[in-house]
């Protein structure tokens, strides 16, 4: 038996951040973080676009809105003091009509309640910022926005978390919860206070411990089409105006930490949660689970499922992911855009009694166990800040 003070589920920047936190403020306490895998992010937190979000797109009482900024000043300024790479190159989000044009407003409307720099540009000033840009009449501009390299950032702070004495056990899978002793691949733990970052597991630990009832894990794949050209081929993030309702930003042009450019992503329905490539890591209870749940939608939901599902399908065509693309910027070349890269699963809660996707951040919890059971985009920008939000959760239960 492992004997914790806090046992953390999890090894991706969240649950890596919440640990460092955890330690910091419980400096005496034990915190041991347990992961099923070698390394550490090896799932949604190694995968991601490495962009680092402004925070202009969320509605000001959400609780993106209140750590995207914040998380994006301060990981900003880990990267910068421990020599990590960084691009500083910005984002454009450009429009295709009048409509489109119209919901700039809400958008600079959003960036000024949450305290985010943005600029509306004309079509001259846009190109002179990228000379490639394609717009109608006008486009906006986050100065702040930044690309890193996702990997090299949780190494960093894996080894910070080591040196701040925090029990990092890897290959150590979760298995089962009996009140707080939970049961892994390498043994039993004992805790005070167990915290569940699963991830795309994080709705089946949590019903373990009670929590999760009316939620659910919608596991979403996410594919980039890198491009051939030159590094410094586009010079900043092209971004189209999204659409609000729904969690996804649409086909846009990401400027990776080196200078090249890749197109996507994709957000095509999974029918298992570790759906990455081929048949690999193939679980026929959860293909069941989710093609049932998806049929269910298929039928009835708030967000058009139906429409969502077949368009992001169609995405997997390089023609009409790169015809896409070709609205927001000149000179896209279906032959620059060969190689689809490394997929990533989005693990976007589903509210299963209301059949609508969750927008924001959830956790539940109690005086035993916090899960955080949806910490997707930006969740890695949000990292920082938000852990401290955890923990807050977590020591008002063990003061």
């Amino acid at each position: 038996m492992n004997n914790t003070d806090f046992l953390i589920i999890g090894g991706g920047v969240i649950g890596l951040s919440i640990a460092r936190v955890l330690k910091k403020r419980f400096s005496d306490s034990r915190v041991t973080l347990i992961e099923k895998e070698k390394g550490l992010g090896f799932h949604g937190s190694g995968r991601n676009s490495g962009v680092l979000h402004a925070g202009f797109y969320y509605s000001s009482d959400s609780l993106k809105a209140k750590f995207t900024r914040t998380g994006n000043q301060r990981l900003t300024e880990y990267c910068e003091s421990r020599g990590l790479k960084i691009n500083k190159c910005g984002k454009l989000v450009v429009a295709k009509n009048e409509e489109e044009l119209q919901r700039f407003n809400e958008l600079l409307e959003r960036g000024k309640k949450n305290g985010v720099p943005l600029q509306c540009l004309t079509k001259a000033e846009a190109r002179e910022i990228e000379p490639r840009v394609k717009t109608f009449e006008k486009a906006l501009y986050s100065p702040s926005t930044a690309t890193i390299d996702p990997l090299e950032v949780i190494m960093a702070m894996q080894k910070d978390a080591e040196d701040e004495g925090v029990d990092i056990h890897l290959g150590t899978g979760y298995l089962q919860a009996q009140g707080n002793r939970v049961s892994t691949s390498s043994g039993s733990y004992e805790a005070r206070m167990v915290i569940n970052a699963g991830g795309l597991y994080a709705d089946k630990i949590a019903m373990d411990f009670g929590f999760s009832k009316k939620y659910r894990i919608l596991p979403f794949k996410g594919l980039y089409l890198n491009s051939d050209e030159p590094p410094g081929s586009l010079r900043t993030n092209i971004y189209p105006v999204p659409n609000l309702r729904n969690p996804f930003l649409g086909t846009h042009f990401t400027v990776t930490v080196a200078g090249k450019t890749k197109i996507g992503p994709t957000a095509l329905p999974a029918l298992w949660r570790e759906q990455y490539q081929g048949m690999k890591n193939l679980c026929w209870s959860e293909v069941l689970e989710i093609l049932a749940r998806q049929c269910g939608l298929f039928i009835s939901s708030n967000f058009n499922f139906r429409a969502l599902a077949f368009e992001e399908i169609r995405k997997r065509s390089r023609p009409h992911l790169a015809a896409l693309a070709s609205s927001l910027a000149e000179g896209v070349e279906l032959s620059n855009y060969r190689t689809w890269g490394k997929p990533g699963i989005r693990a976007q809660l589903i509210n299963i009694e209301e059949r609508k996707l969750e927008m924001d951040f959830v956790i539940e919890g109690d005086q035993d166990s916090i899960h955080v059971l949806n910490a997707v985009s930006p969740a890695f920008t949000c990292a920082l800040p938000f852990a401290e939000y955890v923990c807050d959760q977590v020591a008002r239960h063990v003061s």
